[in-house]
């Protein structure tokens, strides 16, 4: 039994195991929740460790069932739902690790939802499209850089760990696929209202925020990026430029 690829899930199949297996090795954390385990390419190499605590996420019922047959060990902590909708609150006890292949459609939802538990989430590994990986993990003043850059760069550091092809999936995406990794930075508040920042970062998702709120928010936050890590020190007046 295999499970049929939907494209309203945004579902590409990796097949590719080694490249399976450098994903799982890029994560160092001790509890982990698997997000989208589809078939469970990742799931086989996450189970067998031993210092691992982990559970999957999964929101396609086919998928679902094909993971209680092929791993059973998984139980409970198999649960069947939206990422985008859950309560990551009771998920676990401490701090987890978010690893997945994310689907392309919702990559920038699941990692606002992250942001909401930055402070639980220390680490994230995933498989992204390979343009927006690029656009996450570019600095400040590049062409690349935009407002997804800032939101993640302002509480993680970037790492693009390496290029997947298309062939690795079934079936086969139109565009290439990135590997990246998310490292919680020390970083515990912005040199802005953080009532005013949570606001834009939920009216970007939905597409309400004028382009010129947008931008003044990231031309602060990118200021404030850049002195912090010269190791300035910024003091600047919230900005009520969102009503």
């Amino acid at each position: 039994m295999e499970v049929r690829a939907k494209k309203a899930l945004g579902q590409h199949f990796l097949t590719d195991q080694s490249i399976a297996k450098n994903i799982v090795g890029a994560l160092t954390g001790h509890q982990a929740l698997e997000v989208g385990p589809g078939m469970g390419v990742l799931t086989q190499y996450l189970l067998p460790r031993p210092e691992l605590a982990l559970k999957v996420i999964e929101i396609d019922g086919e998928s679902v069932v094909y993971l209680k047959k092929h791993y059973p060990k998984l139980g409970e902590n198999l649960i069947e739902g939206d990422f985008l909708k859950m309560d990551l609150d009771g998920i676990f006890e401490g701090e987890y690790s978010v690893i997945g292949n994310f689907p392309y459609n919702i990559s920038s939802q699941i990692f606002f939802k992250i942001l909401e538990h930055r402070d639980r989430v220390p680490e994230v590994v995933c498989m992204i499209q390979k343009e927006v990986a690029e656009r996450i993990a570019e600095k400040p003043g590049t062409k690349t850089y935009g407002i997804l850059s800032v939101f993640l760069q302002a509480w993680y550091d970037i790492e693009y760990l390496f290029t997947v092809g298309s062939g690795a999936f079934n079936p086969p995406p139109k565009v290439q696929s990135a590997v990246i990794r998310l490292t919680r930075n020390s970083r515990t508040a912005l040199g802005c209202d953080e009532k005013l920042f949570r606001t834009v970062e939920l009216r970007s998702v939905i597409g309400l925020v004028p382009i010129l709120q947008v931008l003044l928010l990231m031309l602060h936050l990118t200021t404030m990026m850049l002195l912090s890590t010269s190791g300035d020190l910024l003091h600047l007046s919230s900005m009520n430029f969102v009503r």
